[in-house]
């Protein structure tokens, strides 16, 4: 199923992260996003004209990220926003992490 049409759901502590080899199978649904080193995270910069477009397009990874519970680390500068996603709550990656890097990629099209 297509990582848009899902819906993030709460992790338990108890839920054990996902391993390199899964994060990489869902990061190819996920383009643009790349895998930290230490493989607990992904991220991925996005680049406008100005401060004002960015801010909006803040704006929206908002409202997604509250429509699905599941909310990333935002980084806003002048014409640039860098996200980082990751589960708290399993100190690593879940599938809500790419569920809501592929919604945050539909925001830009």
């Amino acid at each position: 199923m297509d990582l848009t049409q899902k819906k993030c759901v709460a992790c338990e502590g108890n839920t054990p992260p996902l391993t390199r080899n899964e994060a990489d199978a869902l990061l190819a649904q996920a383009p643009g996003w790349t895998l930290t080193p230490d493989g607990k995270k992904i991220s991925r910069e996005f680049i406008f004209p100005d401060f004002k477009s960015a801010l909006a397009f803040v704006d929206r990874v908002g409202a997604a990220a509250e429509a699905e519970g599941h909310h990333p680390d935002v980084f806003l500068a002048y014409g640039m926003v860098r996200i980082e996603l990751w589960t708290h709550a399993v100190n690593g990656l879940s599938e809500n992490d790419f569920i809501l890097a592929a919604k945050i990629n539909a925001l830009i099209h």
